[in-house]
């Protein structure tokens, strides 16, 4: 049995009456193996991010009360926790901050995983984010939502085998901090999700034995040594390629395109052709990014990115963040 990922959780009370939780965004960089000719499928490479944050606040009360962003959603989580736990549900949530819902930044699993960390955080339950992705089913196919959640940095899992329950991950790297990522955001659509997006899936051809090989080469001799050794070209090439590649095998699920939003495409194509590096798109979009090796060069290239897209898109800065969820006691 794989053992449960730590998570900080702050204050010095086993039993508070109220808790914060704050957790950061994600951009996924890219599937590994979708064919799964070795006996595992998926794998992917994930980097936690600053920039966008969920802050959920719970505390005890006499009746279950929900309010802030996605009520429904919410509600439904946190009654599925009192149940997984066999404990008292009366509790007031406040989603007063949250990630953009599918667009690609991981908003649904740090929402999940949230709850779940303040739930646990309330009752005096140990953190355990790979019981509660089990019971929130979260991370179907990706581990690494669910290992920046706990650790943050930048992850790649070893995708799922027969008797996988969650992707594991085999490498957390501290991503250098000088690194930016250029985000190119097209608030206008949403990327795949739920049914969609098994649909999607299921409707894609099989994935080239060679283009997986040419992928976990280029992650293991490419992505992330260029990380550990903090070599941009190195690192921004090895994302480039892989992004090509899988790119072109989702594009008959993306309107025939490399990217979800066109927008996004035309504006990261223009970029690439004056020279941006590490150019792709964070799993099914609409959100695209580049990376830049220092933060002079990503102002350049964000002032660049907002000049091509002329208003139609949102063009923020992001550094990595280095640390995952946050969970403090309050008053």
């Amino acid at each position: 049995m794989e053992k449960a990922i730590p998570v900080p959780e702050g204050g010095n009370q086993l039993n508070p009456v109220a808790v914060r939780v704050n957790a950061g965004a994600r951009l996924h960089l890219g599937f590994l193996d979708l064919g799964g000719d070795l006996g595992r499928r998926f794998g992917s490479l994930g980097l936690a991010i600053d920039g966008f944050e969920t802050e959920i606040e719970m505390r005890r009360a006499r009746r279950f009360a929900v309010k802030g962003a996605e009520p429904e959603r919410v509600g439904a989580l946190v009654r599925r926790l009192a149940e997984t736990h066999r404990v008292d549900g009366a509790v007031e949530v406040e989603v007063a901050s949250a990630i953009p819902a599918h667009a690609g930044l991981g908003s649904g699993t740090q929402l999940a995983l949230g709850l779940a960390l303040a739930f646990r955080r309330l009752h005096g339950l140990p953190g355990d984010p790979r019981d509660d992705a089990a019971a929130l089913t979260r991370g179907a196919r990706s581990g690494v939502g669910v290992g920046l959640f706990a650790r943050g940095g930048f992850m790649l899992d070893a995708g799922r085998g027969p008797a996988t329950a969650l992707p594991p991950i085999v490498s957390n790297l501290p991503f250098p901090p000088d690194w930016r990522v250029v985000l190119l955001i097209d608030d206008e659509i949403e990327g795949a999700h739920g049914e969609a997006e098994r649909a999607a899936f299921a409707a894609l051809p099989a994935f080239p034995r060679a283009a997986a090989a040419d992928i976990c080469h280029r992650a293991l001799m490419q992505v992330l040594p260029g990380v550990a050794e903090a070599d941009f070209a190195a690192f921004a090439a090895g994302v480039s390629a892989i992004q090509r590649r899988l790119g072109d095998h989702f594009a008959p699920a993306q309107g025939g395109d490399r990217f979800t939003s066109r927008g996004v495409g035309e504006v990261a194509a223009a970029l690439e052709r004056q020279g941006a590096q590490g150019v792709g798109q964070s799993s099914w979009g609409p959100t695209g990014f580049l990376f830049a090796p220092d933060p002079e060069a990503a102002l350049a290239w964000g002032a660049r990115a907002r000049a091509t897209a002329r208003g139609k898109l949102r063009v923020q800065i992001c550094a990595a963040r280095a640390r995952g969820a946050q969970c403090v006691s309050l008053p």
